[in-house]
This record gives structure tokens, C-alpha cells and sequence, in this order.
């Protein structure tokens, strides 16, 4: 029983640092600013459900 939370303890610790890492990891990255975001919006296309043919669930 020992052995188990001892091992348990470790892997949690393990994770609690690595988390940390990663987090302050994607603080210190570039973030794109707005002039490297393009300024013509994506086309959305609409999903036309009507014309779609499914197989009937029996």
C-alpha cells in the first residue's frame, strides 16, 4: 500500500511539473498580431441536409 501511493504521489508530482512547463512554455510564444491574420474572411459554404441521402436506420 505504501509502494502504491508513494509511486502515485510521484507520477502526480511528475504531471504538477510538467504542466507548469507547458504552461509558462505557451505564455512565452509569439502570439500572431492582427497584421498577420489575413483580412478577407473565409468562405463558409452551407451543409445542405436536404439533398443528402441517408440510409434509413431499420
Amino acid at each position: 500500500m505504501v509502494t502504491f501511493v508513494s509511486i502515485l504521489f510521484g507520477l502526480i508530482a511528475i504531471n504538477a511539473i510538467l504542466l507548469v512547463f507547458s504552461v509558462n512554455g505557451a505564455n512565452q510564444k509569439n502570439r500572431p498580431t492582427e497584421k498577420g491574420i489575413s483580412e478577407t474572411p473565409a468562405e463558409i459554404y452551407p451543409i445542405d441536409l436536404i439533398t443528402s441521402k441517408y440510409k434509413k436506420a431499420v
